[in-house]
């Protein structure tokens, strides 16, 4: 039988290529996007879902289960890209951008646990980043949800176990999606403190991902995590030095990475 898989964000960038490549081995694939009538030639179904509207959320899984009897995976890869300096960011961002990048997630996985728990099976997949591993100038708000979303996951799929019910997370690097385009950006005031080094640096940050990995790499990672009978509890997938990164960070003194940041990003 066919497994049943639900990828959150699956319109576009990472999700689609994953949603693509796994449907080419046999599963069956639903996507989501706020607007599933703009992807009329999606290779897979859409369903209607905005993870920071909770009752979306209910709508979504309810709808699944009218197609499907079972959801054998949940792929929570919808999330939203934030820069700026912290102290300028308005709070509203802020917390919009936890909304959709850890409470969004807790909310689907708390939707289908009732239905993989009635299965006494289920994997859920949380995408995370290797910019959650590190704090990072001008995306701090970025790496504390997805750092967030790593930690909740440890504590979550040690909750789960007695049900079989397994759960990881996939830290990817910088890959060639359309991320940036859809980044809430800080502006660059005239008179901020910042102006020169945020501008410098966000300018990195864009040309990292026009320059990142395909999205292939994400699609095999994930299909070769759903076909592992007992999944690691982290993942990263990425550029060798962005991996490498998460290992010196391990490693070397805290002033010491700390310092390497700074040069890294000029500033």
């Amino acid at each position: 039988m066919s497994k049943v898989v639900l990828i959150t964000g699956g319109s576009s960038g990472i999700g689609k290529s994953v949603g693509e490549f796994l449907q080419t081995k046999g599963f069956k694939v639903y996507g989501t996007s706020r607007n599933p009538d703009r992807y009329p030639n999606s290779k897979f179904p859409i369903v209607a879902l905005d993870v920071t509207k909770p009752e979306t959320i209910s709508n979504c899984v309810a709808e699944l289960l009218t197609y499907e009897s079972r959801i054998d995976v949940l792929l929570n890869n919808a999330g939203a890209g934030i820069t700026g300096p912290i102290e300028e960011i308005p709070d509203a961002e802020i917390k919009r951008n936890f909304e959709t990048n850890l409470f969004g997630p807790i909310n689907m996985i708390k939707a289908v646990l009732p239905t993989m728990r009635q299965q006494n099976s289920g994997l859920i997949i949380n995408v995370t980043s290797i910019a959650g591993y590190m704090g990072l100038p001008y995306r701090g708000v970025y790496s504390a949800s997805k750092g967030a979303l790593e930690l909740i996951t440890e504590a979550f799929r040690m909750e789960l176990k007695g049900f079989h019910i397994n759960m990881t997370n996939v830290a990817p690097g910088d890959f060639a999606t359309n991320i940036a385009a859809g980044r809430y950006h800080a502006p660059a005031l005239e008179d901020s403190p910042y102006k020169a080094t945020y501008g410098k640096t966000l300018g990195m940050m864009d040309e990292h991902v026009d320059s990142g990995s395909d999205p292939k790499q994400m699609a095999e990672a994930i299909y070769k995590i759903i076909q592992t009978k007992n999944p690691k509890i982290h993942y990263k997938v990425g550029a060798f030095m962005q991996k490498f990164s998460i290992v010196l960070k391990r490693i070397l003194p805290d002033s010491t990475y700390e310092k390497l940041l700074m040069n890294h990003y000029k500033l």
